[in-house]
């Protein structure tokens, strides 16, 4: 079933739209309703016969002629770049009796990585990631068919993710041409969990590169940064961790579509995404760890401002009060007691001496309590100290003899 249903959506940042599902079949629609991308590419089809001794390629424009490949000796590999036809890919299913359902999820590219069987044909998900121009990370979803004799990949995105397979199968020698389409299955997943390395390796750097700026920086300019790789780091696990699921199932299940040598090489690419997995979870907790040291850090600069100021308002009060009292208004004609110092000849000398005399004595005092002039409560000085700096710093403030 065919409908031209398709809700206009509000413009949004990169990073929003990637959480958003997509899904443009209305609600009540019939199971199976195919409604490609309007903006996906017309589908190109990618023909390729495998026989151990041969291998022929070939790019058609007609779903139909799928039909002579599939009648000779070998399996075939078809690879459709752009399911943006409805028609098209509904040609393309009746010549490999794929399933509504699963045809369904292929076109509604927000799935999940999974594994499902329909009628003998395994059905598998995966998300392909890369890092685009703007240094935000997006996937692409890749759909594979794989049945006795063939194999089906569907690639949503303009562009061959697929060419570095291509050019091992024109190895005779290769296990491509020798284990069939099982194998091509493998070979297909392991590059697609190949390519979160190089995408944890970006992150990584940046993770790098955000420790050297908090330590030599202002941790408020820092703090937008990381809580955006943060962000890169959510979205990365939110789509590496059903791959987990997905690559056990095809281990524990469909012993019929997938010999015992295919399963020990995904093995192989189950221990990567468990691997991947590790990684991606310490990155988390060292952007977590590098957001509380920002936020630790603006929090002791603000307290070591507060510390100043109040120190000087407390500096002040003694010298307001000598001020106020110098500054009531008794006449000393009217009584000795009114202020004799105000007919001294140093009065005014006499006066500025003492306020000096006792902020001097008040900045001693705060000295030898520690309060200024030592990195107390915290100084910048000391975030930017290495641990065992501070560690010797501590042991040698423990030697001091104690004041008074």
């Amino acid at each position: 079933m065919i409908q031209g249903y398709h809700s206009p959506e509000p413009r949004k940042s990169r990073r929003s739209t990637r959480y958003r599902i997509r899904r443009r079949t209305p609600p009540g629609a019939a199971p199976g309703t195919i409604i490609p991308e309007p903006t996906s590419q017309p589908p190109r089809i990618t023909l390729t016969h495998v026989l151990p001794e041969s291998l022929e390629e070939q790019e058609i424009q007609q779903p139909a002629m799928i039909r002579s490949w599939l009648s000779r000796p070998g399996w075939i590999w078809c690879d459709i770049d752009g399911p943006g036809d409805s028609q098209f890919i509904s040609e393309v299913a009746q010549v490999f009796n794929l399933h509504p359902l699963a045809l369904e999820d292929v076109v509604n590219t927000h799935q999940r990585a999974k594994v499902e069987e329909y009628n003998g044909t395994l059905f598998i998900t995966m998300r392909l990631p890369h890092i685009a121009e703007n240094g935000i990370i997006e996937s692409e979803q890749i759909s594979i068919f794989l049945g006795p004799n063939f194999l089906v990949s569907f690639q949503p995105r303009p562009g061959d993710a697929f060419t570095c397979i291509r050019k091992r199968f024109h190895n005779p020698e290769s296990p491509l041409r020798q284990l069939g389409p099982s194998y091509l299955a493998y070979s297909l997943i392991d590059l697609i969990i190949d390519h979160y390395f190089p995408v944890l390796d970006f992150l990584g750097e940046k993770l790098e590169s955000l420790e050297e700026k908090v330590t030599s920086a202002d941790a408020r300019k820092v703090l937008r940064e990381i809580h955006d790789l943060r962000r890169e780091l959510l979205y990365l696990r939110r789509i590496l961790w059903p791959h987990r699921d997905a690559v056990q199932s095809l281990l524990r299940d469909y012993l019929t579509l997938l010999p015992e040598v295919v399963r020990v090489h995904l093995r192989d690419c189950w221990d990567h995404v468990v691997l991947l997995l590790d990684l991606t979870e310490t990155y988390r907790e060292l952007c977590a760890d590098l957001r509380d040291y920002c936020l630790s850090a603006i929090s002791n600069r603000m307290n070591e401002v507060m510390k100043w100021l109040t120190l000087i308002a407390t500096i002040f009060i003694p010298l307001s009060f000598i001020a106020g009292v110098y500054g009531m208004n008794f006449d000393p004609d009217a009584s000795p007691w009114n202020m004799p110092e105000l007919r001294w000849y140093y009065g005014y000398p006499f006066s500025l001496l003492l306020m000096l005399a006792v902020a001097t004595l008040m900045i001693w005092v705060f000295y030898r309590r520690g309060w200024i002039g030592q990195d107390w409560p915290i100084s910048d000085s000391v975030l930017h100290r290495s641990p065992a700096t501070r560690g010797e710093n501590q042991a040698s403030r423990r030697d001091m003899p104690s004041p008074g």
